[in-house]
């Protein structure tokens, strides 16, 4: 079933994803040649605290860090360690933020250094993708409408969207009701109403959509070693469209 959240609630969610996009703007300027993935988490999970949150995902289904760090052919919750980053990476960075009973959360990607124009233009279009499904969500729609849309984009640039991993909604559990794909045809899906919360992240890949399980038992990467970029915003439905709760151009805590 799909919770229907209250103005109240709403305006934690919106404080919530306040606190996280400011911490994901600090972590952004962070991320350079020689850092450390656990030196990102560290940072996080600090921050986090410092202003008075906890972190969603450190300890969510055994998950042993305040932060998701995937990097290259990693699509999603890449465990932090003594990895350094390095020139020409792509690092996914995908944080969640647990404050007064709800959770936000949100994934960014960047390139590291000098990375070639494909690189550049497979993170554009995972952008551009999010914000494609993000003009979706507004009530009378349905979420079939988001997923065509993201995975019209994506396929019109010559790219690929993961399609056993998908968005979902969010609110006093880290991951609710109802599942968002990042494929599939307009107007299916359950109808999108006013008062809804949910994440949308297009997962999307230079080569082939087919993912495989990473050695550290928590991540997922492509199958066949491609490239992969990841974008994630929380967003709660209006009247007449949606509020992005986690944009993180807007973050100003520090």
């Amino acid at each position: 079933m799909i919770s229907i959240k209250t103005p109240e609630e709403i305006a934690i969610m919106a404080e919530g994803g306040k606190i996280l996009s400011t911490i994901m703007q600090k972590l952004k300027r962070m991320v350079r040649q020689g850092i450390t993935t656990r030196e990102l988490d560290r940072v996080a999970y600090d921050l986090v605290l410092k202003y008075g949150a906890k972190p969603s995902f450190l300890g969510h289904q055994g998950f042993p860090a305040a932060l998701c760090t995937s990097i290259n052919e990693e699509i999603v919750h890449g465990v932090p360690s003594q990895r350094k980053i390095k020139n020409g990476d792509i690092v996914s960075l995908d944080f969640g933020v647990y404050f007064k009973g709800f959770h936000a959360d949100a994934a960014i990607t960047l390139g590291v250094g000098k990375i070639s124009k494909e690189t550049k233009r497979l993170i554009e279009t995972t952008k551009k993708a999010l914000d494609f499904g993000t003009k979706e969500a507004k009530p009378g729609k349905h979420f079939g409408d988001i997923s065509f849309a993201i995975q019209k984009y994506v396929e019109s640039q010559g790219f690929n969207v993961v399609k056993e991993l998908c968005g979902h909604g969010i609110g006093r559990e880290l991951h609710e009701d109802p599942q968002i794909l990042n494929f599939g045809r307009m107007g299916e899906g359950s109808e999108i109403k006013e008062g809804m919360v949910f994440c949308l992240e297009p997962m999307v890949t230079a080569g082939d959509w087919r993912i495989k399980r990473g050695k550290d038992g928590y991540s997922f990467k492509t199958a066949d070693g491609s490239l992969s970029a990841h974008f994630e915003y929380t967003v709660a439905v209006k009247s007449r469209g949606c509020k992005i709760l986690t944009l993180l151009d807007r973050a100003s805590l520090i």
